[in-house]
């Protein structure tokens, strides 16, 4: 089968190769799964650049942790009925070597899940850890009905579903970007309030926003960042979920944190118990089948374009997701 790897990090074009390997057959609670699109998030970009590791001991990786396709043969343990289902993947590079930048994946049954009709290929290409981080960022403290959550990173892959997820659930949505074109983007995903952090002063329009009292929950993309205002920017008992950051170079607002009774969890979707994946997958099923959650894709490329497509994931001007057709 024709698949995407790289034997060592660096740039896309110079590492990345289009190589035919064998095609893999699933052993004991498995599906393989003929991919139809395979999507790409800066986890994939930044692993193959060097920047984030790669556990254990390796000699080449096929890339991208999230796609979608068809079951066409299933492993022992494994109901026949699944042969022929329509699914979108996540993690699926998480626990090995092979991802979805390939004609066809091996992957765990339970990471293999029912695609509604309505939802194109390409669009469940995007699901995976964005679509999964960004319902657990908003869903992990409780029920948000009433709530106003702030989304930093609002034209993010995460970003972008939070909002719509947020919304959907009844919460007010703040969103940060950091430029008009990315504001757009934000309030077309349903943000009802955006703030452009180059230009603006990211507290005080909050403030101006809740009258004051600051936002009930923070969803946050760069934690190095944004850490001394998170204090100012919560009500007091406030909660933050922390999923991403860059380095961390500056001093943590400990006593304004004490103060408000700032309370904050970090997590990664890779490392969620099944029984929460479980839960976020029944519930977004709901919601995708009801046509409540959308995807926004700024380019597919074919496979033999996968180095283009990689670059253009680390353009920081890039809104939407980048997929690869196959």
């Amino acid at each position: 089968m024709k698949a995407v790897i790289y034997r060592e990090t660096g740039p896309a074009s110079e590492v990345l190769e289009i190589v035919d390997i064998d095609k893999p057959w699933p052993k004991l609670g498995e599906v393989l799964v003929r991919i139809k699109a395979s999507g790409i998030n800066p986890t994939d970009t930044k692993t193959r650049a060097g920047i984030f590791p790669i556990q254990g001991e390796w000699s080449r990786i096929l890339p991208h942790h999230d796609g979608a396709g068809v079951i066409e043969a299933v492993g022992e343990g494994v109901s026949q009925s699944r042969i022929g289902q329509r699914v979108w993947l996540y993690a699926t590079q998480w626990a090995g070597t092979d991802g979805t930048a390939a004609e066809y994946a091996v992957i765990a049954e339970t990471q293999a899940v029912p695609l509604p009709d309505s939802v194109s290929f390409e669009e469940a290409a995007t699901f995976g850890v964005p679509l999964l981080t960004a319902y657990h960022a908003v869903m992990m403290d409780g029920a948000v009905e009433g709530k106003t959550i702030l989304v930093q990173g609002g034209a993010g892959a995460v970003g972008a579903y939070a909002i719509q997820i947020a919304r959907a659930k009844g919460a007010t949505v703040i969103a940060t970007v950091s430029s008009d074109d990315k504001a757009r983007a934000a309030a077309e995903s349903g943000a009802h309030h955006v703030i452009n952090y180059k230009r603006e002063d990211v507290v005080a329009r909050v403030h101006e926003i809740t009258d004051g009292t600051g936002v009930d929950h923070i969803i946050e993309v760069n934690l190095g960042a944004n850490a001394t205002s998170l204090p100012r920017l919560l009500r007091n008992g406030g909660f933050v979920a922390a999923y991403g950051s860059e380095a961390f170079t500056g001093d943590f607002p400990m006593v304004e944190a004490v103060v408000q009774q700032m309370r904050m969890a970090f997590f990664t979707v890779f490392m969620l118990p099944r029984d929460v994946l479980d839960r976020a997958i029944a519930d977004l099923t709901t919601m995708l089948t009801a046509g409540t959650i959308h995807a926004r894709i700024h380019a597919c490329y074919s496979l033999d374009q996968v180095a283009q497509a990689h670059d253009a994931v680390d353009c920081k001007s890039t809104i939407g997701n980048i997929v690869i057709k196959i």
